[in-house]
């Protein structure tokens, strides 16, 4: 099945974890398939609106360099198949595959809920990060503006913020960004998988192109914001040759720190991945695989801590040494950007225990 135009997943299954049906397909985009010009017409993408009732997610994973985040979304429109954030939409009963680029939740409650959490008694301003699961910015960011929200709080408060992402629409909040950067207070990453824009429209259809990052990297240098770059995924036979050229493309572009992890792939993600390996790589998909499998222990993916964010084996410190010697070479990560955390005042609350601290 050819993937439908503008998506990442070729197909719509959905994992037997939480006894979930698999489904070929589905979507209303599929009911009218065959009735114009004998295919189907575009996904449209829908958004449903949440209210959780917190929003600050904490995290004690030992190889990720933080303890809390803030998701203003679930599901990606960007459509990247290698997403390790794909499995989640299976809580919802809906597929990692079409359903998680196109059914997407939004949560317009998160900054006043990001206020009100601090606001808490006994808060500590560690670093909130966001785009850890799905993109802060991706495309429906630009009328929901739930992640603007959520920086005005983090900037009122005095409190560092990290952010990474796919998207130059970033550069769109250099207004918070820029005076944050000048106190200290944030830092953000750009996500490189390639240069070459065929490898790209295939990976992440409705990601923003390497050249709009660079630039949105270069933007952010120049006022000011720290610009880290990470090369990831990393994928063998696909991306891995282009390691060095992102590498000196982000450097020319102002990026002054960088990281990398091998593809991942948990859960769903793996057959997600296999099949679309087979509509646009049936050339080489036995040779990634095979080498995915070297990169995590024989399998297709490693879940263990510390080794699922390095990889092991051969090709594993191939790509590390590689990605050294570039940086060596370059003077990337030659100073470590620490966010400061002493100018965070916590806003006041709502209720009678705002009123006692007015006295």
């Amino acid at each position: 099945m050819p993937t439908p135009k503008g998506r990442g997943a070729p197909v719509n299954t959905t994992s037997t974890r939480f006894n979930l049906p698999q489904r070929a397909a589905e979507g209303e985009w599929l009911d009218a398939q065959g009735e114009v010009d004998g295919g189907a017409p575009p996904l449209v993408t829908s958004v449903t609106v949440v209210h959780p009732r917190t929003i600050i997610s904490r995290n004690t994973s030992p190889d990720i360099p933080f303890d809390q985040s803030v998701n203003a979304y679930q599901g990606c429109e960007h459509g990247c198949i290698y997403c390790y954030a794909r499995p989640s939409h299976a809580f919802h009963d809906l597929s990692p595959g079409l359903d998680f680029e196109s059914r997407l939740f939004a949560k317009p409650d998160a900054p006043a809920l990001l206020r009100a959490a601090l606001a808490r008694r006994g808060h500590v301003p560690t670093p909130i990060a966001m785009g850890t699961n799905t993109d802060p910015y991706q495309p429906i960011e630009r009328e929901w503006k739930i992640t603007r929200g959520c920086i005005a709080v983090l900037a009122d408060c005095g409190h560092p913020l990290t952010i990474t992402t796919k998207s130059d629409r970033v550069v769109r909040d250099l207004d918070l960004l820029a005076p944050m950067a000048e106190r200290g207070l944030v830092a953000v990453a750009l996500s490189v998988t390639t240069l070459c824009a065929d490898t790209h429209r295939r990976l992440e259809p409705r990601a923003p192109s390497p050249a709009r990052r660079l630039a949105a990297i270069r933007a952010l240098a120049a006022a000011g914001v720290p610009v880290h770059v990470s090369v990831s995924p990393i994928i063998p036979a696909i991306t891995d040759h282009e390691l060095e050229a992102i590498l000196d493309a982000a450097w020319g572009a102002g990026a002054r720190t960088a990281s990398y992890i091998p593809v991942r792939l948990p859960h769903e993600v793996a057959p997600l991945f296999r099949d679309w390996l087979a509509v646009h790589y049936p050339d080489r998909a036995a040779k990634v695989m095979a080498q995915v499998a070297d990169l995590r222990g024989g399998r297709d993916n490693d879940p263990a801590f510390g080794s699922r964010m390095r990889g092991q084996g051969v090709w594993a410190q191939l790509i590390r040494t590689r990605f050294k010697i570039a940086c060596k070479r370059l003077g990337l990560n030659e100073v470590r950007v620490e966010l400061r955390q002493d100018l965070f005042e916590a806003p006041l609350g709502e209720g009678e225990g705002a009123q006692l601290r007015l006295i």
